[in-house]
């Protein structure tokens, strides 16, 4: 009978060790019910994937339609680098979990396309059509008479809006000219915005001359083009022509001609009150007079 070692192992010890209480890891998991990820084991678990690739790629896939992933967003984002998130993405292309594609806009614009892959290699296929079935035959029925086309009901298209012609100055006015032409080189003096080039000022200066002939002050003028400008002005020169047509002040009203008459004069010949610019003699006792009668 050959001897007993009760020490020997009663089986070949595991290459894996087993875990003890105090080592390896023990599992607390509640369900989720909202705002969770499915996120597969041969991502979470991949052999060849870097710790940052794995847990950038776990993020892209928690993210909405549409979020940016840009390496500048996620570096803002995160405390990695640009290097090592570059590099993470980079990873995430070359074993399939991520695509990038750069596009043109028709603007000229060029933005990247990112795509996000939860399990590489797989192709996203439409859901088979369920068969028809045969439809019954109907019985002949009345059908209404067709309806005009919708070209022949469409209304016509509104005719284009035409701007009114800039005001201009009944009577030329050298003067008024000048006036008008300081007033708008001096524009963005009080308001840098509205900064006009040479044209531009030669362009709005007869409607600024027109409402100088109109009685209207340099400084009310300069007041009236400079207010509540908008934030988001962009053609100030539009603005300006808009401005000096649609508050054009009315015209003022004509001076009446008053026609002064003659005083009254003592004739100093007869006494005889008549008309004149000074005293003197009236018509019938001027020498002349008497010489023709």
């Amino acid at each position: 009978m050959a001897l007993q070692h009760p020490s020997a192992p009663s089986c070949a010890a595991s290459p894996v060790p087993r875990p003890t209480a105090r080592s390896g890891v023990v599992h607390v998991n509640i369900r989720h019910t909202t705002r969770y990820t499915v996120v597969g084991n041969h991502l979470a678990q991949h052999r060849e994937l870097s710790l940052l690739a794995i847990g950038l790629a776990v993020h892209i896939q928690s993210l909405p339609v549409g979020a940016l992933v840009g390496i500048k967003f996620l570096s803002a984002r995160f405390p990695e680098s640009e290097h090592r998130i570059a590099g993470a993405l980079r990873e995430l292309e070359a074993h399939g979990y991520l695509k990038r594609t750069r596009e043109r806009l028709p603007g000229g614009k060029v933005v990247t396309r990112t795509v996000s892959y939860n399990q590489p290699g797989s192709t996203v296929t439409p859901a088979p059509k369920p068969p028809r079935t045969p439809e019954r035959p109907q019985k002949p029925t009345w059908t209404p008479p067709p309806k005009p086309t919708p070209e022949a009901t469409r209304p016509p298209a509104p005719a284009p809006l035409q701007r009114e012609p800039l005001p201009k100055p009944r009577t030329p006015a050298p003067e008024h000219h000048r006036t008008a032409a300081a007033l708008l080189a001096e524009l963005h003096r009080h308001a840098p915005r509205l900064l006009l080039a040479e044209r531009d000022v030669r362009h709005l200066t007869p409607a600024v001359a027109a409402w100088l002939e109109r009685g209207a002050a340099p400084d009310a003028v300069r007041r009236t083009l400079t207010a509540c400008l908008p934030d988001d002005l962009k053609h100030p020169v539009g603005l300006l022509a808009h401005r000096l047509t649609a508050l054009l002040p009315p015209p003022l009203p004509a001076v009446p001609v008053v026609t002064r008459r003659d005083p009254l004069q003592n004739c100093e010949g007869c006494d005889r009150a008549f008309r004149a610019p000074a005293p003197g003699h009236c018509r019938d006792c001027q020498p002349d007079h008497r010489k023709a009668a």
